[in-house]
C-alpha cells in the first residue's frame, strides 16, 4: 500500500477523533446554554454510540457494493455538516439531530478505512497498517479535548466550527488524491450480502473474533468510564493528575500502535498478540487495584494501555483475513461489535463502581480473562478459510 494513502486515511480518522474528543469538555456547558441538564446529555452521548453501532455495518455492506472512496467521502461530508450544525444551533433539538446525524454519518469512516487497508496490504502487512490507524485516532483522542477546552475560551461554538473546517478539509483530499481500492469483481459479490451473510459470519471462526472485540472494547470502555472517579475518590487526585493519567495512555496507545505493531506481528503472530494482549489487560485490571499513589499508578495505567494497543490491530487483521469479497461488510460488523462494548462497558462499570469502588476493576478482570480462555481455545494456527456466500 503506498504511504500517501495510508497518511491520506490516517489523517481523516485523525479529524473524526479530534471532531468526537471537541466535543466532550464544551457539551456540560454547551446544553446549560440551552437548557438542558444531565438527562439531555446522558441522551446525547448514548445516542451518537447507538447510531454507530446500528449504521456501521451497513456503511461497510455499502462499501463492498459502492466502492470505498464515495462512501468514505459521505461519512467525512456528513461529518463536517453536523458538527457545522453543532455550532449553529439554538435549541437542544437541534443538537439532538445533530449528533444523531454524527452517529449515523461518522460510522461509514471507520470501516471503510480499514477495508480500504486490507484491499492494498497484504496479509502479514495488515497489522502494522490497522495500527497505523489506530495511533491516528489515539492522536485525535489527545488533542481533541485540548483543543475544544482552549478554543473554547474563545467561544463555545468556535470548536465546532474548527472541527467542521477540518473535516471539509479531510474530505477535499480524499475527492481528489485518495485512489478508489475495490475492484468491479468484488463488488459484484458483495450484492450477495445478507442476514444469512451475518449468521454466517457469526457462527463462523469470525465470530470469535468479534466476541473477542465486543471484549476488548468493554473492558477499555469501563476502565475510561470509572477511571477519573476512582482516582479522585481513593486516591485524592487533582485535576492535573488526572490529565496526566490520560497522557499516558494516549501516548503509549500512539507508540505502540504507531511504530511496534508491525514489528511484533512479523515476530509474534497474530494469534500470539491478541492472546499476550488479552492476558496482559487482564493483568493490568489487577495492577490498577494494587496501585497505591500516583507513580505506581501510572505504571498500571501504561501497562494496561500496552495490552490494549497491542490487541486491537491484531484482532482488526485477523478478522480481515476472513472476509473475502466481503471486507466492508465484516469490517462493519467488527465496528458494531465494539460500539456494543463501548456502549455496555460504562452501563455496566457505573452501578458497580457506586456498590463498591473496586468492583469494576474485579468485574473487569473476570470479563478479560474469559477473553483469553477464549483466545486460548478459539484462535487456532495461521489458517482461515474467507467467507464463501
Amino acid at each position: 500500500m503506498r504511504k500517501r494513502n495510508l497518511w491520506i486515511l490516517s489523517f481523516t480518522l485523525l479529524v473524526v477523533m479530534v471532531g468526537y474528543g471537541l466535543v466532550l469538555p464544551i457539551m456540560p456547558f454547551y446544553i446549560q446554554n440551552l437548557g438542558a441538564g444531565g438527562r439531555e446529555l446522558g441522551w446525547l452521548m448514548s445516542t451518537y454510540s447507538l447510531m454507530q453501532l446500528i449504521f456501521a455495518p451497513i456503511w461497510g455492506m455499502l462499501s463492498d457494493r459502492w466502492g470505498r472512496k464515495p462512501v468514505l467521502s459521505i461519512g467525512i461530508f456528513g461529518y463536517a455538516i453536523t458538527l457545522l450544525f453543532f455550532g449553529l444551533a439554538t435549541q437542544f433539538w437541534m443538537l439532538f439531530v445533530a449528533r444523531t446525524l454524527s452517529g449515523i454519518l461518522s460510522s461509514a469512516t471507520m470501516p471503510t478505512a480499514m477495508a480500504y487497508i486490507g484491499d492494498n496490504t497484504a496479509e502479514q502487512e495488515r497489522s502494522a497498517g490497522m495500527g497505523k490507524l489506530g495511533a491516528a485516532m489515539g492522536i485525535g483522542v489527545v488533542l481533541g479535548p485540548l483543543l475544544g477546552g482552549w478554543l473554547s475560551e474563545y467561544s463555545l461554538q468556535l470548536p465546532f466550527f474548527i472541527g467542521s473546517g477540518a473535516a471539509f478539509c479531510a474530505l477535499v483530499i480524499v475527492l481528489l488524491i485518495l485512489p478508489e481500492s475495490h475492484n468491479r469483481r468484488s463488488a459484484a459479490a458483495s450484492a450477495r450480502w445478507n442476514w444469512g451473510c451475518i449468521r454466517g459470519v457469526i457462527l463462523s471462526p469470525a465470530g470469535i473474533l468479534l466476541l473477542l472485540i465486543f471484549l476488548i472494547a468493554f473492558g477499555l470502555a469501563s476502565f475510561q468510564g470509572i477511571i477519573g472517579l476512582y482516582v479522585i475518590q481513593r486516591l485524592g487526585f487533582v485535576t492535573t493528575q488526572v490529565g496526566a493519567l490520560w497522557m499516558v495512555m494516549g501516548a503509549v496507545m500512539i507508540v505502540v500502535q504507531g511504530a511496534l505493531i508491525g514489528p511484533l506481528t512479523k515476530l509474534l503472530g497474530e494469534v500470539t498478540l491478541i492472546r499476550l494482549g488479552m492476558l496482559g489487560s487482564t493483568i493490568g485490571y489487577g495492577l490498577m487495584l494494587l496501585a497505591g499513589g500516583f507513580i505506581t499508578l501510572l505504571v498500571a495505567v501504561g501497562f494496561l494501555t500496552l495490552a490494549l494497543a497491542i490487541v486491537g490491530p491484531a484482532l482488526n487483521a485477523r478478522i480481515s483475513h476472513y472476509a473475502g469479497d466481503h471486507l466492508g461488510g465484516v469490517m462493519g460488523l467488527n465496528s458494531t461489535a465494539a460500539s456494543l462494548g463501548r456502549v455496555a462497558g460504562p452501563l455496566w462499570a457505573g452501578p458497580l463502581f457506586d456498590l463498591e469502588m473496586s468492583y469494576p476493576f474485579i468485574g473487569g478482570m473476570g470479563v478479560l480473562c474469559i477473553g483469553f480462555i477464549v483466545s486460548l481455545v478459539g484462535l487456532r494456527g495461521k489458517q482461515y478459510e474467507t467467507l464463501k456466500v
